[in-house]
């Protein structure tokens, strides 16, 4: 058995005292070097009424304003850097579907820093050096294909750059080439999963051994789904672009109990979604994030609109963990006064027989009311009985346990459009109210 305290590295063991006291000297210099080189935030500390040399302690970190998305998008597209554009050496970008793209920089020491922390969470997963690294995230402007592919360099690992897509390709790599570790999301494997049992590939009998997911919300139910037909540890992996990408915080192996968060790189606050006020270390509520190491373009109090909660650290004790993200303070379903999370739908039709983990949430407005039809396959063994006896359980369970009522749809297996990213589980077909 891995003695996993001796893959861990420095900073993985400092105390708690010694923790404290780099953050503190990390977050000195990095709201210095915003103020002085970001004009965004020169100007937003100067309306809060606060200064960099205000900041004496970790807790004075509430004292400065927060950092949206839409902050970002306004200064597209390099407003935010804190270098010289001659300094970047790379740039990644959301997606933009809803407005202008965040965009981010890197320098050589951010992308240095980039695979060191990805590399410690692949080691925290269970994955080591020598090992076959098979990366199913997207390459490009989104983060998480070149987040995972220089970590796993970074560690020693071989790694095969799948990318998405191409889903047969993708299962005939993984059985030739025999990789020990996947980091993929968690909905695209199910898409892996479904395509070797097409090809009459038993999962179970795989080379996999790791798999390392992130990039959306999954449940536990979704966890055991896939360690059941995979016979693998699936873990946890969070990030996002505009804190760093991938490798922000990792679940670890041993425990799978929440995800360690590199505090001696991204600083963890957890706020009241209205209020803002930061709250008590294990409520829930909104996570935001402030940078510590980044050269580029640091950022300051970054509202994530992920919902978790603060933990203290298990198998690594120096780093907090958060709790496994329920939602998006901003994926939140409103229906007829009730609040519901996709996640929270998930659950259900993951425990109930007969149903695959495919679905897809379909809101629409009827007689002037919200309505939502849960759209889910059925598995493949499951007759037109258990298909109707599994929606009708759908339906009362979400009733009893969510306290709304919602119609179920149970469609025939490879149904609904398959996600190789990050899936799109709400579908809002409500007409837009005309104005004037």
């Amino acid at each position: 058995m891995t003695a996993y305290a001796d893959v861990q590295d420095g900073s993985e063991r400092l105390s708690g005292d010694e923790l404290a006291a780099l953050q503190l000297k990390r977050l000195r210099a990095t709201l210095l070097r915003a103020y002085e080189r970001v004009p965004f935030y020169r100007q937003a500390f100067d309306k809060a009424g606060v200064h960099p040399d205000d900041c004496h302690s970790l807790a004075d970190l509430s004292l400065f304003p927060f950092t949206t998305k839409g902050d970002l998008r306004d200064q597209y597209p390099f407003g935010m850097f804190a270098v010289p554009r001659t300094e970047v050496r790379r740039i990644h970008a959301s997606s933009g579907t809803t407005g202008r793209p965040t965009v981010v920089g890197y320098t050589d020491g951010d992308l240095s820093t980039w695979a060191d922390v990805v590399a410690r969470s692949i080691r925290a997963a269970g994955g080591r050096a020598g090992q076959i690294v098979h990366i199913a995230y997207g390459y490009g402007l989104f983060t998480g294909g070149l987040g995972a592919h220089y970590g796993a360099e970074r560690l020693g690992c071989t790694v095969v750059p799948a990318s998405g897509g191409m889903t047969d390709r993708q299962v005939r790599l993984i059985q030739d080439f025999r990789p020990e570790v996947i980091m993929v999301t968690p909905s695209y494997m199910l898409t892996l999963l479904d395509e070797m049992e097409r090809q009459g590939i038993d999962p179970r009998a795989t080379s996999l051994r790791t798999g390392i997911f992130g990039a959306e919300p999954w449940t536990e139910e979704m966890r055991r789904e896939i360690e059941e037909r995979l016979d693998i540890d699936a873990v946890d992996i969070y990030g996002l672009s505009e804190v760093m990408g991938p490798g922000v915080a990792q679940e670890c192996v041993e425990t799978k109990d929440g995800l360690h968060i590199w505090e001696d790189h991204f600083y963890p606050e957890v706020v009241d979604s209205f209020t803002g006020a930061v709250v008590p270390e294990g409520e829930p509520g909104e996570l935001v994030f402030t940078s510590l190491t980044k050269e580029a373009m640091p950022v300051i109090r970054y509202r994530t609109r992920d919902l978790t909660r603060l933990l203290p650290g298990t198998a690594r004790p120096a780093f907090r963990r958060m709790e496994k993200i329920t939602g998006r303070s901003d994926d939140m379903i409103i229906l007829r006064g009730v609040n519901l999370y996709p996640t929270q739908i998930e659950e259900v039709l993951l425990r109930t027989p007969g149903l695959a983990p495919h679905f897809q949430l379909r809101l629409t407005r009827e007689n002037r009311m919200d309505a939502l039809t849960v759209r889910v396959e059925a598995r493949r063994e499951a007759d037109a009985g258990q298909r109707e006896a599994a929606a009708a359980a759908v339906v009362r369970a979400v009733k009893e346990g969510i306290g709304v009522s919602v119609a179920v749809e149970v469609v025939p297996p490879e149904t609904l459009e398959r996600s190789v990213g990050k899936i799109k589980r709400l579908v809002d077909l409500r007409e837009t109210p005309r104005v004037g």
